[in-house]
């Protein structure tokens, strides 16, 4: 089970560029005249995305993915492989919940106000 976990925990991390790196790739490319931004499915998938998590944050709700991970690694302690070692370590901090709450929810109001600058077309 823990290559199921590595999966779980790689697509959690594909999650994490998603939101992050398509709100760069947007401003990046709006910068560059790219007609791919204003994508109204990407930037609903991506404005979606994030509030999913900056909510989960607030109501302090655990994200489903690390539950999921944690559950398929449950029994199954071993030695830390290359996958779960580096790229838990760039996914999961030990910070106060209230960190991450804050962080994901100005997140999120970036995210909305690109929305306006750069808005989507129908």
């Amino acid at each position: 089970m823990n290559w199921l976990a590595n999966i779980v925990l790689v697509l959690h991390a594909l999650v994490v560029l998603f939101i992050v790196g398509g709100l760069l790739a947007i401003w990046v490319g709006a910068s560059l005249g790219r007609a791919w931004v204003r994508n109204r499915v990407f930037r609903l998938t991506h404005l979606l995305a994030i509030g999913v998590v900056a909510l989960l944050a607030v109501l302090d709700l655990p994200c489903p993915l690390t539950v999921l991970e944690d559950w398929l690694r449950t029994g199954h302690a071993g030695p830390q492989g290359f996958i779960q070692y580096w790229v838990s370590d760039l996914l999961y901090y030990d910070l106060p919940g209230w960190v991450f709450a804050t962080a994901y929810a100005g997140f999120l109001l970036v995210v909305a106000a690109t929305w306006f600058r750069v808005p989507p077309r129908s």
